[in-house]
């Protein structure tokens, strides 16, 4: 099966779903910079509610997660799927999230939350960052330009963050030998880079990319 017969199948599989209202692809698919075993990253943008067992029912081999546990926010749960012998990651979006952030980046705020496996954390404006990035084969979603008020608001707090952090850190888990207190410190160096990329629309992409590279 080609890559795009593969995606329409895969596609229409999960737009039959109830209250998904768009499907997109991310990740290096989207951008054209893939491998040939390069995972397939989509979101299921669903609208009032969806439930995972519906997800489950088709059949697919992996994991389904229900909503919430990856942590609870803008990254609110997926699945670790194996289709036709590739690997799918699939991510639920609740549109009416997306769209408050999208709103609140266009104002120049965003906030910080936990995800698992990412020990610097996320950004909430990621979630815009697809809009603007990711390809869409079913349905309709907005498309945004990087909103100039994050540009300009987003860098100092990364910035703060990782200050405050990496100090904290030379002050209290250096001085006394805690290696690994000092590594997991050193993660905010991810902090440095999204101080840099949120004033770069293409930048803020490819943190997105990461997010997804790492699942």
């Amino acid at each position: 099966m080609t890559d795009e017969r593969f995606l329409a199948h895969v596609t229409e599989r999960l737009e039959a779903l109830p209250r998904v209202q768009a499907v997109t692809l991310g990740g290096s698919r989207a951008q054209g910079t893939h491998r040939p075993d390069s995972d397939w990253d989509l979101a299921l943008h669903y609208r009032g509610g969806f439930a995972p067992a519906d997800l489950r029912a088709i059949g697919w081999d992996g994991e389904v997660s229900e909503i919430g546990a990856w942590g609870g926010g803008v990254f609110n749960g997926g699945a670790w799927l194996t289709i036709d012998g590739r690997h799918v990651d699939v991510h639920y979006r609740d549109l009416d999230v997306v769209e408050h952030e999208l709103a609140e980046a266009e104002r120049g705020r965003f906030h910080w939350e936990p995800l698992m496996f990412h020990l610097a954390g996320i950004p909430s404006y990621l979630v815009v960052a697809e809009l603007a990035f990711n390809r869409t084969p079913h349905g309709s979603l907005p498309r945004p330009d990087h909103p100039a008020a994050l540009r300009g608001s987003a860098p100092p707090v990364w910035r703060d963050r990782a200050t405050m952090t990496l100090q904290y850190a030379e002050g209290a888990y250096a001085a006394r030998g805690q290696a690994t207190e000092v590594a997991g410190a050193l993660a905010t160096r991810r902090h440095v880079h999204r101080a840099r990329g949120a004033g770069r629309p293409r930048s803020v992409g490819h943190q997105r990319e990461a997010v997804a590279a790492r699942r």
